[in-house]
């Protein structure tokens, strides 16, 4: 999945040695998008590709992600984690500008005539039912 939008915050950075004692880091960051009704979103870099990605606050950017979710003491967690991260890209479309490319054009119909009311019909050979 995709997201595209601006940087507002970035959260301190989180270290560790897991249970096998390896090194690892991890860090969130916030986008917020440019729809009509902005949303945001904290996701997740994970390892090198913190460094790799170098992303700062207030940059725009198109964030690849994927979603997780895991089970710890009988709760579930979700996960948002970023793989790719383009920076300067065009917008992704929005659901509504997907509508819009897609959605037939709205063309009215003709409007009918009003209807003669009765007794005022011109002699015609119509049937009266």
């Amino acid at each position: 999945m995709d997201i595209q939008g601006k940087i507002i915050a970035i959260l301190p950075q989180r270290s560790g040695t897991s249970k096998t004692g390896n090194a690892w880091k991890s860090q969130d960051f916030v986008i917020e998008t440019h729809d009509q009704y902005a949303r945001k979103m904290c996701f997740n870099v994970w390892g090198d590709r913190i460094d790799q990605f170098n992303i700062q606050e207030g940059e725009e950017l198109t964030v690849s992600f994927d979603i997780d979710c895991r089970e710890w003491e009988g709760k579930w967690f979700n996960t948002i984690r970023a793989w790719k991260v383009d920076k300067g890209q065009q917008p992704v479309k929005t659901a509504e500008d997907m509508y819009k490319a897609t959605a037939p054009e709205y063309h009215p119909e003709p409007t009918m005539p009003a209807h003669e009311p009765f007794g005022e019909q011109e002699n015609r050979d119509d049937l009266p039912f």
